[in-house]
């Protein structure tokens, strides 16, 4: 019950902050600012983490009852079914004006776009995220450890290499290697699962709060490096005449030098905008998938799960709406692009806060309600 009560809660934490980000009346902590963790930037780790708790139950279970090749082959078929409806969600613009200059182009140059920033949503990175952790999926613990810090190893050295300079043009969430990165926040789910499925029926509930605790302190202190890309005050109103940083990931000697490394500001606070410090690789980003960004989220999914547990599998409570939402959490994901697509358009980024309620009300209750007729009629969508 705490898996499905905790996905339901997350499947409404991201309706609401995919539909009132971009509103100017939206409170900062409700959007992506990608320089600090808000509470929009709690989501998408919660999302891996039941990904990553549901996989590794329901793979131990399959290969049990029909053997391992036939679990395998239902998850890449399942996977990639998640791939062919994430692309049908991403919608492309139109790749030419006309036939002569598609031709022109050519098809790569029609493609390029797409597989490098366009078709890179949520769904995507869960089922490339999935496939990659796949190679561990039934290894024992310190082996899923290992695969994890390994995985955050490699993003970091490929971002310092060619990757933190693509910016936003390299897609959502970390683009094409993203799947690197959220493999931290899956994993952890994963081991969330084993801790509350021991063998001798005993949840290791203080060692998931230990966990949960160690990798926010880490997460957190990782993101102090920020403090490295401080603009000198004196520096702050030159920003045009400033060089491009070129030490984003690994911080040069000069900078080692130059600057002083202190605490930085804490999660759920704002930090400096980008006059006042560089963009850089330990600022906690959803979408550059910084590595101090998911293990902090990582964290925090694994301490809401925590609360979960104690609530509904230990005191036995649960919501009406996260259970609606959380056992059919693919199609409350589809269904809610499809009411935000026919909503949104009415509703001016300026909108006076009023306005964006009622309407977001209507968006919610749209959704809810959906959803809602599918679970009375017992109909899931299950790949």
């Amino acid at each position: 019950m705490s898996l499905d009560q905790f996905r339901g809660y997350t499947i409404t934490g991201m309706l609401i902050v995919n539909f009132i980000g971009g509103f100017a009346v939206t409170p900062i902590l409700f959007t992506h600012q990608n320089t600090f963790f808000s509470l929009a930037d709690t989501i998408m780790p919660q999302f891996f983490f039941a990904v990553g708790f549901a996989y590794r139950l329901s793979f131990g279970r399959r290969a049990q009852s029909a053997g391992m090749l036939v679990a395998y082959a239902h998850v890449v078929r399942r996977l990639l079914g998640l791939i062919l409806i994430s692309i049908i969600l991403d919608r492309i613009g139109d790749r030419a004006a006309n036939w002569n200059q598609f031709v022109e182009n050519g098809f790569w140059k029609a493609m390029r776009d797409p597989l490098i920033s366009g078709w890179w949503g949520p769904l995507t990175h869960i089922a490339l995220t999935s496939l990659w952790v796949t190679l561990v999926i039934r290894a024992r613990a310190s082996v899923r450890i290992a695969f994890a810090v390994t995985s955050a190893l490699v993003h970091m050295a490929l971002t310092h290499w060619f990757y933190f300079e693509m910016g936003p043009s390299a897609g959502a969430d970390g683009g094409p290697i993203g799947f690197l990165a959220w493999t931290l926040p899956t994993i952890v789910g994963t081991l969330a699962c084993d801790a509350v499925t021991a063998a001798d029926g005993r949840p290791r509930l203080a060692k998931m709060i230990v966990g949960a605790a160690g990798l926010m302190a880490l997460g957190y202190a990782l993101s102090c490096g920020t403090t490295l890309y401080d603009v000198p005050p004196e520096q702050v109103a030159d920003a045009t005449k400033r060089e491009k940083v070129t030490d984003p990931v690994i911080p040069s000697a000069e900078r080692l030098r130059t600057h002083s490394l202190r605490l930085a500001e804490p999660p759920f606070v704002r930090a400096p905008d980008n006059d006042h410090r560089e963009r850089n690789y330990w600022m906690m980003s959803q979408r550059v998938a910084t590595i101090s960004y998911h293990t902090f989220g990582a964290g925090f999914a694994l301490a809401v799960y925590v609360l979960f547990y104690i609530a509904c599998d230990v005191g036995g409570w649960q919501l009406g709406l996260f259970r609606t939402f959380g056992s059919n959490a693919l199609i409350a994901f589809i269904l809610h692009e499809l009411v935000s697509s026919a909503v949104k358009p009415f509703v001016p980024r300026d909108a006076p806060l009023w306005y964006v309620t009622v309407m977001f009300a209507l968006y919610f209750g749209v959704t809810y309600l959906m959803v809602r007729s599918l679970e009375k009629q017992k109909i899931y969508l299950k790949l």
